[in-house]
C-alpha cells in the first residue's frame, strides 16, 4: 500500500519554515494537504449574558491564551464595558501578555506572568500571591476543568466564563477518501469528521493522531487508529507519519 496523498488537520506551515512536513514531502514524493478540521468563534453577547457573569465585579483577569485575549475585548466591545485602569491581567506566558498591548497601555505594574509558561507555574507562582483579587478566569467551551480545580485547591476567589467556542469547520469541499493518511491533533477533529461526513466508512484510510485524548476519541468513534504519537520510536506526529510511510512504501 503506496502512500501518495495525505491530509493534516492543522493550518499549514509558513512556506520559509523548515518545516519536517516539507521534508517529508520532497524525500518520499507524497501530497500533503494542509486543513483545519476545527475553528475557533467568539461567543456573542447575547450567549455571554446568559452565563450572569459581570465583568466589572472582578479585579483581574486571567488569559491562557491569545486567542482569548482577542474574543474578550471584541466581547467588551460589544458589551460596551470598558476596562478601568485598576483591572489586572495574569498570564500564562511572556509572549500572552505581550500581546495585551494590542488592547491595553502596557504596564508592568498591573500585568503579570511566567516565564514557565503553563497554567501550574502561573497559579502556584503568581495568582497564590494575589489572594485578594477577584479573578475572573476566561476559558472555551471545551477547556479542561483542570485549571479550576487548580484556583479552587489555592482558594482563590474566581468565576468562570467562556468566551469562544470550538466549531467544525464546512469541509464539504474536501472528498475525504481521496487521501491515504488524514492526521487528528484533538478529539474535537474527531467530531468534525463525523459531522462532515455523517455516512463515513473509514476503509481503507488511515487515520492517524498525536496524543492519547485524541486517540481515544477515534477508538470511541469506532474507527481504526494506523498511526499514533507520541511513543518512544515516534515523539512526534511527523516521525510517526515518517515510520509509517517507510512501512507502506511498496
Amino acid at each position: 500500500m503506496k502512500i501518495n496523498k495525505i491530509l493534516v488537520s492543522q493550518p499549514a506551515p509558513a512556506p520559509e519554515s523548515k518545516s519536517p512536513y516539507f521534508d517529508i514531502a520532497s524525500k518520499y514524493g507524497v501530497d500533503i494537504t494542509f486543513r483545519q478540521f476545527i475553528h475557533v468563534e467568539g461567543v456573542s453577547a447575547k450567549d455571554f449574558r446568559k452565563q450572569k457573569v459581570d465583568i466589572l465585579s472582578h479585579t483581574a483577569i486571567i488569559f491562557t491564551s491569545k486567542i482569548a485575549i482577542d474574543h474578550f475585548f471584541h466581547l467588551c466591545e460589544e458589551l460596551r464595558v470598558q476596562m478601568p485602569e485598576t483591572m489586572k491581567y495574569f498570564c500564562v506566558s511572556e509572549s500572552v501578555s505581550n500581546y495585551l498591548q494590542k488592547y491595553i497601555v502596557f504596564r508592568k505594574r498591573k500585568i503579570f506572568d511566567t516565564p514557565k509558561g503553563t497554567f501550574k507555574d502561573l497559579a502556584d507562582g503568581v495568582l497564590k500571591k494575589h489572594k485578594e483579587e477577584k479573578y475572573l478566569l476566561l476559558l472555551s467551551d471545551i477547556s479542561k476543568n483542570d485549571m479550576a480545580e487548580m484556583l479552587e485547591k489555592l482558594k482563590l476567589q474566581f468565576t468562570k466564563a467562556v468566551v469562544y467556542n470550538t466549531v467544525s469547520s464546512d469541509m464539504s469541499d474536501i472528498q475525504i477518501h481521496d487521501y491515504d493518511v488524514v492526521l487528528f491533533f484533538s478529539p474535537q477533529g474527531i467530531v468534525s469528521l463525523k459531522h462532515n461526513y455523517p455516512d463515513f466508512v473509514q476503509g481503507d484510510l488511515n487515520i492517524g493522531c498525536f496524543g492519547l485524548s485524541t486517540a481515544n476519541a477515534i477508538k470511541e468513534a469506532g474507527l481504526r487508529l494506523d498511526i499514533s504519537a507520541p511513543s518512544p520510536e515516534a515523539p512526534s506526529m511527523t516521525a510517526a507519519l515518517e515510520n509509517f510511510i517507510k512501512a507502506n512504501k511498496d
